[in-house]
């Protein structure tokens, strides 16, 4: 009997498959483990000096530190489940058989193409300011201005809600998932007696779980990151209960000069986020088995 060969362009050779992947491994290690390398070793020096673990104790007695992380997780609990929220209700409505969907849903995603940028930034101040239209609208229903930038809760708000109106790309993989949910399984459960709400509970939500969690990690990755909103919207203001840790990082960089303790900053952020994904893992493992 004869045994046909694999051939191919680059021969057969036991290195092949190393030799083809190697592009991506040089890659890798030039602009992802050298860097990573060299951030830990420039958060142990400051001024060029080598001080060991000393800026890591120095950040963790900090009030500063303290304060923008707390600020980054009360951020990003608020920020994520109502973003996962919205995303999948805006995406089952996407989702229906209507004449001209692809234009709303072309209009849904818009939000995320222009993101944070100047012009959106502009925008968004105007709406929240004391003579703002957000406040003339609230005075016109008879209820009392909000000073959005004088209060910590209502400064969150306003990034929380910039983030919130950005969930084109959410919605987006969300719309993907439901549209591949075999349309048997419906009229399955259609048979069996169950209603609109009850069969978004028995069939869509186990049959898109999966979706659900890779969402709810690149979510919370991107809040826990966040830096350009409250940056351009409240500077971290008042009073700091707006800065996070991505903005301690920069001002730490560029304010103060310290690379040192900018690059200890990050590291730690790196860390906590591969806690948080480590926890999120744990907590869903049986969910995500049994889909």
């Amino acid at each position: 009997m004869n045994t046909r060969k694999y051939r191919n362009p680059v021969g057969v050779s036991k290195y092949t498959g190393l030799a083809l992947i190697s592009p991506f491994i040089i890659g890798a290690v030039l602009f992802i483990v050298y860097p990573f390398i060299c951030s830990f070793i420039v958060g142990l020096t400051d001024s060029s000096c080598f001080v060991g673990f000393e800026n890591f104790r120095e950040m963790f007695s900090s009030k500063d530190f303290g304060q923008a992380a707390g600020v980054t997780l009360k951020y990003a609990l608020i920020l994520v489940p109502l973003k996962l929220i919205v995303s999948l209700l805006v995406a089952l409505l996407l989702n229906m058989e209507l004449k001209h969907i692809g234009i709303f849903r072309t209009a849904f995603y818009i939000p995320s193409i222009l993101g944070a940028n100047l012009a959106v930034i502009i925008m968004w101040q105007y709406l929240f300011t004391a003579d703002g239209l957000v406040n003339q609208l609230l005075e016109a229903v008879g209820l009392s201005p909000v000073s959005w930038y004088g209060e910590p809760n209502a400064a969150i708000f306003i990034i929380v809600l910039l983030r919130l109106w950005e969930f084109g790309s959410t919605m987006v993989i969300f719309l993907a998932a439901l549209r591949d949910i075999p349309r048997e399984l419906y009229d399955a459960a259609k048979v069996d007696g169950c209603g609109g709400v009850r069969a978004f509970f028995a069939v869509t939500l186990p049959q898109i779980k999966n979706v659900i969690f890779v969402n709810l990690i690149l979510q919370t990755i991107a809040a826990m990151q966040e830096f350009n909103a409250p940056y351009m919207l409240t500077g971290g203001g008042p009073l700091g209960k707006t800065r996070t840790i991505g903005m301690l990082i920069y001002e730490e960089m560029f304010t103060y000069g310290s690379e040192g303790m900018a690059n200890a900053v990050s590291w730690v952020l790196f860390v906590i986020i591969a806690a948080v994904v480590a926890l999120m893992y744990k907590l869903t493992g049986k969910a995500r088995r049994d889909a």
